[in-house]
């Protein structure tokens, strides 16, 4: 497991690295809470696709979502190194199946725009892409998720912020 509180105090290890098929992403250290192994998922009827449904999350009821179903890949069977990366989004937790964890990194290049494929852009996800060793990185934009799981809220299979589950 990625030590991510002795990660956050170096700032110039700013961005966790995965893997979602053959291409790397990353997500800005700041807003991951934890990553922690896949956990037992409850469908959700009326879900987005890629919304695999919600798990019980130390109390805290979370979304969990499939970033192979996001990015249109075809399903992969679950392995020892699929990682669920837990993403804090104004203090409602939402977790991102991910195929590898790949680790804490930092760059001093800048992060550029997504290049233009054509529509979808303003839904696709990517903040912008950036570059670690030699290897191109895309990052993330978590607002995205937020626009993902706000249907799951208005429609109360979710609650607006971490809600306890009953025991």
């Amino acid at each position: 497991m990625v030590d991510l509180q002795r990660s956050r105090q170096g700032s110039q290890r700013n961005l966790v690295g995965f893997w979602v098929g053959d291409v790397t992403y990353a997500l800005p250290i700041v807003v991951i809470r934890e990553i922690v192994n896949p956990l037992a998922v409850i469908d959700l009827p009326d879900a987005p696709p890629e919304v695999r449904g919600v798990a019980n999350y130390r109390g805290e009821v979370v979304p969990v979502v499939d970033l192979r179903i996001r990015f249109r890949l075809p399903m992969a069977v679950e392995t020892r190194k699929t990682r669920w990366i837990l993403i804090d989004i104004g203090g409602r937790l939402v977790a991102l199946i991910v195929d590898v964890v790949t680790g804490v990194f930092g760059t001093s290049a800048e992060l550029r725009p997504a290049p233009v494929l054509g529509g979808g852009e303003d839904v696709r996800g990517i903040a912008g892409v950036t570059l670690h060793d030699e290897t191109m990185v895309f990052v993330l934009d978590i607002t995205r998720f937020a626009m993902l799981t706000e249907p799951l809220v208005r429609a109360g299979s979710i609650a607006p912020a971490a809600s306890k589950v009953l025991a």
